[in-house]
């Protein structure tokens, strides 16, 4: 499937396009401004994992044991840093691509389980101090995930092996 019907399949799922997504990374101050710089972005980490790893739904939360929460944190963390206008924490730890899709690939994700982690992130968000306040980056950060979160399911369906990183096969160092 070409790149741009992944992103009319995300649109379809999400209800948000690609361009209204990328609003988030190109707001002025950023949203790494906003939200507190890396102390902001660990915090909305810290908040979404803290629902994430006391979800009751065991198909949701057995997508994540591969990882312990701290190791998801951190890496959730510089992602968000890097994408939202900060340094480049992400790529540091993980190479020059960012691989959203090969890195999720190995995990048994689907629309409900993209729904699910968006209600989650969403609740963080909503959670999130210094985004109390803030209508105009609440928005763009849940259309970006939301976005986000069914691109990925979308893709993974055309994810070949050779593509695929993270998941159940962790890198060494369990960098991934």
């Amino acid at each position: 499937m070409s790149k741009q019907g992944l992103q009319h399949s995300a649109k379809v799922h999400s209800g948000v396009s690609f361009q209204e997504s990328e609003v988030a990374t190109q707001l002025s101050p950023s949203i790494y401004e906003r939200i507190g710089k890396e102390k902001g972005f660990m915090k909305l980490s810290q908040l979404f994992y803290d629902r994430v790893f006391d979800d009751t739904e065991h198909w949701f939360l057995n997508i994540f044991s591969s990882s312990t929460k701290q190791e998801a944190v951190e890496n959730q963390y510089r992602f968000f840093v890097q994408t939202f206008g900060g340094p480049d924490l992400y790529r540091q730890k993980k190479g020059k691509y960012t691989r959203l899709a090969g890195r999720h690939a190995n995990y048994p994700i689907g629309t409900k389980s993209a729904n699910r982690w968006v209600e989650h992130m969403v609740l963080a968000i909503e959670d999130h101090d210094a985004l109390k306040d803030d209508e105009e980056a609440r928005k763009h950060l849940v259309n970006y995930f939301r976005y986000t979160a069914h691109y990925i399911v979308a893709a993974m369906e055309y994810m070949r092996p050779d593509q695929l990183s993270g998941g159940t096969q962790i890198d060494a160092g369990r960098v991934w």
